[in-house]
């Protein structure tokens, strides 16, 4: 399992359980196909040198730190999400940095002597773009060698590794992407679908009524769901993967002015499972949402998502 651990500048040597090993930097919010190509080369160095590989991010979002940001932010990995994928690429620690006005302030030889060395790094790996300390000054990987004076390796992954269609995945894009209701262009940047998580809680019960059961999942505020609209999903429910379609809205066929709920019809299955946790994978957005003149018009609709859901699930 990846340890984990949470530090802050100024780091206590005395207290930071760390040997020699091969850092990786960055915030890698999505852990998208760029992040994993960081982690990769930092993996290949690790076992190059024979050593532990670990990552040093950072929280909270750096964005918030330098400039105001509309809130609530949200992250398309909370950073459980986050750590249980770096452990698939084969990280054995994370350390989650509290990024702070005086750590942003620090001068970069500062960064190197009083962060990167004192978590031993060996070799120090990273997005030819990454930033560190004091960001006027020359804090990019290009002058990491510079700060280093030989004392780790440095190596810079350089953009052609972490684009796709000659396009630099970014994590701003696919957070775009999704508020757009384009889940499909962020399974393409992610190298999976999306994921968020939640618990079943009760809701009206109408979908039952119309032949279309639901349940309705309670979503963390800070987590990245897609915008307004209706989905193909899959669902990790109590040890299972069922497939179903999603609603995100506001229910307006119904009543106006109601807050956004998400609602999983889900396909072959009828079983009380509230307070279930559960994880929704969005795979494909089939159409907007709509004020139907009544119920029989929405139920001829969902029967036409229920058909396009499951043809989507038979070519894929």
């Amino acid at each position: 399992m990846t340890e984990l651990y949470h530090i802050h500048y100024p780091l206590d040597d005395n207290q930071l359980p760390v040997r020699p090993q091969v850092l990786a930097m960055g915030f890698f919010d999505g852990v998208h196909l760029g992040h994993q190509a960081v982690i990769k080369a930092a993996k290949k160095q690790a076992d190059k040198l024979g050593l532990p590989l670990a990552v040093l991010t950072y929280t909270p979002y750096p964005g918030l730190v330098f400039e105001k940001q509309p809130l609530p932010w949200r992250a398309l990995t909370p950073l459980k999400q986050k750590v249980a994928l770096l452990g698939k690429l084969g990280v054995d620690r994370v350390y989650v940095l509290n990024l702070t006005s005086s750590l942003a302030a620090l001068p970069p030889e500062d960064f190197v002597e009083q962060v990167l060395l004192l978590l031993q790094a060996k070799a120090v790996v990273a997005g030819y773009d990454h930033l560190y300390g004091r960001q006027e000054e020359q804090a990019d990987m290009a002058h990491l060698p510079e700060y280093a004076k030989s004392r780790f390796l440095v190596e810079a992954v350089q953009k052609t590794a972490l684009s796709t269609d000659e396009s630099k995945v970014a994590s701003r894009d696919i957070r775009r992407a999704l508020a757009s209701g384009d889940v499909d262009m962020a399974k393409q940047s992610l190298g999976r679908p999306h994921q968020t998580s939640g618990y079943v809680v009760h809701g009206d019960a109408r979908g039952r009524t119309l032949g279309f059961p639901t349940i309705n999942i309670w979503t963390n505020e800070e987590e990245s769901l897609p915008g307004i609209g209706v989905y193909v999903v899959s669902v990790q429910l109590a040890g299972r993967l069922v497939q179903g379609m999603a609603s995100i809205g506001r229910n307006v066929t119904f009543e106006k002015g109601r807050p956004v709920t998400v609602e999983i019809n889900l396909f072959d299955f009828d079983e009380a499972v509230y307070g279930e946790f559960v994880r929704v994978n969005w795979l494909h957005y089939l159409r907007g949402e709509v004020a139907f003149t009544g119920a029989e018009a929405l139920i001829e609709q969902l029967k036409k998502d229920r058909q396009n859901s499951l043809a989507y699930f038979k070519e894929n």
